[in-house]
């Protein structure tokens, strides 16, 4: 068996927590034409290498303000 994992793997629960949104909104990321690929498509559903979503998320995410930061003169 030569596949080896060139880092942690996440499905799509753990996506919907990285990203904040919940299954719909996920399910739209993932066609974005820059979203990764899955790493590997298995029987009970598709994973991702972790570094992959982070770096997609840093580059197409814009940072939530934090959820105390909410000035409504």
């Amino acid at each position: 068996m030569g596949d080896e994992v060139p880092g942690p793997l996440v499905g799509p629960g753990e996506i919907q927590q990285m990203l904040g949104v919940g299954r719909s909104r996920f399910r739209q990321l993932v066609w974005h034409p820059a979203f990764p690929k899955p790493f590997q498509t298995l029987m009970g559903g598709s994973v991702w290498l972790k570094s992959e979503v982070e770096a997609w998320i840093a580059e197409y995410r814009q940072p939530r303000p934090p959820a105390d930061d909410d000035e409504q003169g």
